[in-house]
């Protein structure tokens, strides 16, 4: 069934908090795990043209002073809060506004950084090509510093050109029809995150990976700098709230390893999200050159046994699928405040975290989930791929690759699913190698994480076993999640030549439900798993009876129930769209909470 989606006559009254054109949209630094002062956020007004013929290039829009419309960054044009709307098919369109160097950056190197731009993106300052980037959600830095000089103005133009119905690119829900339709929805195209500049020593910090070590407890700090210099000192410095608790200072090397002694770490969880301040400081003969503010979570993530374990004790994830769409703002949510509301009204209904599907979350997300205690699991836009093709696979990975790195050191980040319903892939050729060549690069990257190959079966090769299962019937899931020696349990893919079988990983539902709760006068352009449900009270007893089959399954090790908003035509939340609670939260929150987080290991051999 396919419906039209008019997103402006939907709501009238949004309830989480909105952006305003009075202040710049977004004005939050958007790297919370690495901030440094001297920045500037590009956010605002911008000058913009559609480019359907792709003829800008000869044009000379690539040296165009301005555009002849308008648009608010960092709001995609399908937006209602870009101020353009467009929710047709946009395969280019250019963007352009002035960049004002800072006098005082003059002798340092000069960044210009993207949070998301979907997909490609190509970049010119004074109608000089910078550099280009492919994806739908992975962040990306220009090195601009040959281009701009400190105290002047500049140019900056960028095209952006997106074939989602090519199939060859991540583009996740996006609707590959004209309206959204089923599961699929409003496109989103362009820059979809913050932008920003900022000035860095040519010999400051790039990045760290930070490793939480609690059975040695210590903290593992792996640098990389820009420049290296035997001058060079990078500080670490450890705080809990005001007092210090540890300090370290070793040479400012890409050889140098910071390891960090912290006795009796308070651990982080859901239930106590623990954060350390870190300071980072680069030093050349006691002067700083840089200096970088960030924050860990000790804590440890590991299966065995069939379980999953946090900080050691088996841990029950119930989870929640959370689609990160918003009816103003798209894929973007219109106010940090939004964010963190989202991460507020799941935990009040019962919720211990969240997996983020089919969408690469900004990393302000996990920053919130990472302060409030809610474990999150990281997935990629893997819809629209073609999965058995060769230049998709290759486009995949390079993104995948670049959101690893990106995220790693959030702890509430506990595991990492690149792909989702992979069902159409055939079992041999391009789609198990992709995904063998995506586990072993993930897991080169990050040891720490388990990662869940595809959310949903088609596993190649996976540390958790995830299976969807939208019955109603409870006692059909019941059945359905008892296992029996000598057969596979329940999966939704067959045991194909080339896929691998169930080999004692935690076993999870990490989808199920989805129950629609939907006003008489949208049926008809709604849906929801099972179809409708007319009484309130039959809603409650069917969701009471779906967790208490779970419960009772001992090999199920966690769950995520679909879905905690509405989206557009898919109507099966916990709350409505605009984020207003449909049930009473309290009895949800004491429904979902019948299966404990910490539980007691028991033999799950069969």
């Amino acid at each position: 069934m396919k419906t039209k989606f008019f997103l402006a006559a939907l709501f009238t009254v949004v309830l989480y908090p909105s952006v305003t054109h009075a202040q710049t949209p977004r004005p939050e630094y958007p790297r919370p795990q690495f901030e440094r002062a001297d920045w500037v956020n590009l956010n605002g007004t911008w000058t913009f043209a559609f480019d359907f013929g792709k003829t800008g290039g000869q044009k000379g829009y690539t040296n165009s002073e301005g555009f002849d419309g308008t648009i608010t960054v960092p709001f995609c044009p399908e937006s209602s809060l870009s101020g353009v709307q467009h929710t047709d098919f946009i395969n280019c369109l250019w963007y352009q506004r002035k960049l004002s160097i800072p006098a005082g950056w003059d002798g340092k190197k000069i960044f210009l950084n993207f949070g998301a731009v979907d997909y490609e993106a190509i970049i010119y300052i004074d109608g000089n090509y910078v550099r280009s980037h492919h994806g739908a959600g992975s962040s990306f830095a220009c090195d601009i510093t040959k281009f701009v000089k400190a105290g002047q103005t500049h140019n900056l133009v960028v095209q952006v050109n997106d074939d989602l119905r090519g199939r060859l690119q991540p583009g996740g829900k996006q609707c590959l029809s004209l309206n959204s339709s089923g599961c699929s929805y409003t496109r989103v195209t362009g820059i979809w995150q913050t932008v920003w500049m900022e000035a860095v020593d040519r010999e400051g910090l790039k990045s760290v990976f930070a490793v939480p070590d609690i059975d040695q407890q210590q903290l593992v700090i792996h640098p990389d700098f820009y420049g290296e210099s035997c001058k060079n000192q990078l500080v670490v410095t450890v705080s809990d709230g005001k007092k210090v608790v540890a300090t370290k200072t070793v040479p400012a090397t890409n050889n140098s390893v910071v390891v960090v002694p912290m006795k009796n770490p308070k651990l982080w969880t859901p239930e106590t999200p623990n954060l350390y301040d870190v300071t980072y400081k680069v030093t050349r003969d006691g002067k700083t050159i840089d200096e970088v503010k960030s924050y860990v979570g000790m804590r440890k993530i590991h299966c065995a046994n069939g379980y999953f374990y946090l900080n050691n004790k088996p841990y029950y994830q119930r989870l929640v699928l959370d689609q990160g769409y918003y009816p103003d703002g798209i894929w973007t949510a219109p106010t940090d405040e939004a964010l963190k509301h989202d991460i507020e009204m799941s935990k009040a209904v019962g919720f211990n975290g969240a997996r983020l599907h089919q969408k690469s979350f900004e990393e302000r997300y996990y920053y919130w989930a990472d302060k409030l205690g809610y474990i999150t699991w990281g997935e990629s836009a893997s819809w629209c791929l073609n999965e058995n093709n060769e230049l998709a696979a290759r486009n995949f990975i390079g993104e995948w690759t670049e959101l690893v790195e990106r995220d790693r050191n959030h702890p509430s980040l506990v595991t990492w699913t690149p792909f989702n319903e992979t069902w159409g892939a055939n079992d041999t050729g391009t789609y198990p190698r992709m995904v063998r060549d995506v586990y072993r690069i993930t897991k080169a990257m990050d040891p720490t994480r388990p990662v869940n190959d595809s959310s949903g079966d088609n596993h190649v090769l996976t540390d958790i076993w995830s299976v969807h299962n939208y019955q109603r019937d409870s006692l059909q899931l019941t059945k359905d999640f008892t296992f029996e020696h000598g057969k596979e349990p329940y999966r939704n893919v067959g045991n194909k030549k080339h896929l691998a079988t169930y080999d004692g990983q935690p076993y999870m539902v990490d989808e199920f439900g989805g129950l629609p709760w939907i006003p008489e006068e949208e049926r008809a352009t709604s849906w929801g798993y099972g179809g409708n449900i007319d009484n309130m009270e039959d809603f409650y007893t069917i969701l009471e009876k779906q967790i208490d089959a779970l419960k009772a399954s001992k090999h199920v090790v966690g769950f995520c129930y679909t879905q905690i908003t509405d989206v557009e035509q898919e109507k099966n939340g916990i709350y409505y769209y605009d984020r207003r609670p449909k049930f009473d939260t309290k009895r949800i929150k004491a429904i979902f909470e019948r299966i404990p987080s910490v539980i007691e290991p028991v033999d799950l051999s069969y």
